[in-house]
């Protein structure tokens, strides 16, 4: 029997959504408001859904306070509060979508994860808009 556990985390940062290969009009176009030369901020809520067989000695799919390290320290301590263009390696030649955050952050997560585990990431840019990602 799979059961799925979950954990929340929250982080806030600032991007630009560009691509230098492009002119300003075409990113314009493209992106919007969301191409500001100064960057703008959202206020991250991000879920974290392990999946798998409960652990008949624990009764746990998976400690929730090891995810809730992993969490902390492999994204809230390299994402919060940063400007994730110029400040998170990963996205330095990779558009800070939230599709694109969301597998950085699947990726991140899924090296300290069990890998007879399924691992789900529900990434809210904004209360109206997020992504899911399960990986390949």
């Amino acid at each position: 029997m799979e059961v799925s556990v979950h954990r929340k985390a929250h982080f806030n940062a600032a991007h630009r959504l560009y691509r230098k290969d492009w002119s300003f009009e075409k990113n314009e176009d493209v992106f919007g408001k969301c191409n500001n030369p100064s960057y703008h901020g959202h206020n991250y809520e991000l879920i974290v859904s392990v999946t798998g067989e409960i652990d008949p000695e624990t009764g746990y799919v998976m400690d929730m306070k090891i995810l809730k390290d992993i969490i902390k320290s492999k994204i809230e301590d390299a994402f919060d509060h940063k400007n994730l263009n110029e400040q998170v390696p990963e996205f330095e030649n990779l558009n800070p979508t939230a599709e694109n955050i969301a597998v950085v952050i699947w990726n991140k997560i899924r090296e300290e994860i069990d890998t007879n585990k399924k691992l789900e990431i529900t990434l809210y840019e904004t209360p109206r808009n997020f992504v899911t990602y399960k990986g390949n």
